[in-house]
């Protein structure tokens, strides 16, 4: 894996010139090959090295799931540039934050998508003193990308800085998460060992790009000519025609996107049989809907991962029933797993412990270089944050979270960050953020909340507080709680799990 990003995306255009690449957008549709998504990323690198760009700087792309997101991840490793990818629904407030801290130096974003006007967006973001130019989707991106003469391409090193993620973890503010080219090429063929070669492999990805999920995706298509085909909002009947029309071999999302797509399939009589393998990362799938993939020769099983190491564990189309229920699957070629208590001493075999992890997909560290003092062991092990073990057999099994976070549609969202926003509202005294159980998303933002006295707060009234903070519609409570008092131990500390344990108002 001693490649830039931009000499494997390149290898992967000589490789596998007519690999389809398919867009189910109502705004942003497109069907095109591999080869001519490398020649206009090429060629707007070009462009944009001419204007200035060098190796090192970031280019930000807040793009939903379409060709423009992969032709500009193109560009930017045609320009030697850091590839930030971003949630294209941030508000201003994150927004802000990462542009800053990262000191972005071109950002692409659609004009508008889905009522979003993103440029008054970036407006809102106030001062960003290193952001030269914002392109929009629309007549200047075409520009960037029209017919023309390709540069050759900056040299960059396989352990350079090549992608930054943020990621919303425990603390209130996004952290940045560092890649090289050489972590997640690693990444790819660790995965793709466990995979059908690309020439017999057709996925249907949901996932928004802003995360390393959606990014590996894009990745794949761009290094290994994986087919590919993407959805940039999500329709389960669209999704179950599209498993129909192209032969899809292999998805991923939560429960309740596979639930969706089957029920809609059934409904509309779509032929889904092509699907082989479903993968629902670690949240819990119900017996029923496994066993009735199963009869139908669909494999559904779990991975373990993080944007910091995007997958540890992976189950198996060939696993047993049970460990396709029950575990996160076996640790993939490479990656390496200890369980420690809170001292970083190895637990007794068999005994749960906060996960730590190593190998050759693991991140560089973050970009606030003091949040790796607390994040890594001696040696290079990565502190997952997560309580777990091994079985017998040697899969993983997740018993608790060491984080306090919400994990809603597979995004993590800081508790603290929303109970600092929630501590702004008027009526609030005091306030706790924890998981509440959702059917569609996993998890969603439950706020418990002590009011002032002689004062009323309604659902609506939070969410209309987060609007006018300009915070991301995810991190908007989704449920409230009204207590009298806030359960705390001797020390002072709130003891969410009693607060978890609550009925649901």
């Amino acid at each position: 894996m001693n490649q830039s990003l931009i000499e494997a995306f390149i290898a992967g255009g000589e490789t596998w010139p007519t690999a389809r690449l398919t867009v189910a957008s109502s705004t942003q549709p497109a069907d095109t090959t591999l080869t001519d998504v490398i020649a206009a990323g090429r060629r707007m690198g070009t462009r944009m090295m001419a204007a200035g760009v060098r190796p090192g700087d970031v280019v930000g792309l807040m793009l939903p799931n379409w060709r423009e997101w992969q032709v500009a991840a193109v560009a930017a490793a045609q320009a030697g540039a850091v590839i930030l990818p971003i949630v294209s629904i941030y508000g201003a407030k994150e927004l802000g934050f990462i542009l800053r801290q990262s000191r972005t130096t071109w950002l692409f974003t659609p004009e508008s998508w889905r009522g979003v006007d993103y440029m008054q967006v970036v407006a809102d973001c106030g001062v960003l003193p290193d952001l030269r130019r914002h392109i929009t989707t629309g007549d200047a991106f075409t520009a960037l990308e029209a017919e023309g003469d390709i540069a050759p391409f900056a040299a960059r090193n396989a352990d350079d800085l090549a992608v930054l993620v943020y990621t919303s973890g425990t603390t209130a503010d996004p952290k940045g998460v560092m890649h090289s080219a050489r972590t997640l090429l690693s990444e790819l063929e660790s995965v793709q060992d466990m995979r059908s070669g690309p020439e017999e492999e057709a996925i249907l990805s949901p996932w928004p790009p802003g995360h390393v999920a959606g990014v590996i995706a894009m990745f794949r298509f761009l290094s290994m000519g994986t087919t590919l085909v993407l959805m940039d909002q999500w329709d389960p009947a669209m999704a179950a025609e599209l498993v129909e029309r192209h032969q899809i071999t292999s998805s991923s999302g939560t429960p309740f996107h596979l639930s969706g797509m089957m029920e809609a399939a059934d409904r509309d009589g779509r032929d889904l049989t092509s699907l082989r393998q479903y993968l629902v990362g670690a949240a819990p799938v119900p017996t029923s809907l496994v066993e009735r993939c199963k009869a139908m020769g669909l494999a559904v099983f779990h991975c373990y991962g993080s944007s910091e190491h995007p997958t540890v564990t992976s189950g198996k189309a060939d696993d047993p029933l049970d460990k396709q229920l029950n575990t996160e699957g076996q640790a993939i070629t490479g990656s390496e797993m200890r369980f420690v208590d809170d001292d970083g001493n190895d637990v007794p075999p068999g005994a749960d412990g906060e996960i730590c992890t190593r190998g050759p997909e693991l991140f560089l560290g973050y970009f606030d270089p003091k949040l790796n003092d607390t994040a890594f062991l001696p040696d290079g092990w990565y502190r997952t944050g997560d309580i777990g073990r091994l079985d017998d057999d040697g899969y993983l099994l997740i018993t608790d979270r060491k984080k306090d976070i919400i994990i809603r549609g597979g995004e993590n969202i800081s508790s603290k960050e929303v109970e600092g926003v929630l501590l702004g509202v008027p009526a609030v005294a005091d306030v706790a953020v924890v998981a509440a159980p959702d059917d569609r998303m996993g998890e969603v933002v439950r706020a418990c909340v002590v009011l002032k006295p002689g004062t009323a707060l309604s659902l609506d009234d939070v969410r209309a507080h987060f609007a006018q903070q300009g915070i991301a519609k995810q991190k908007t409570p989704e449920r409230l709680t009204i207590v009298d008092e806030l359960p705390r131990n001797a020390s002072g500390k709130i003891l969410k799990h009693e607060l978890r344990n609550l009925p649901l108002s």
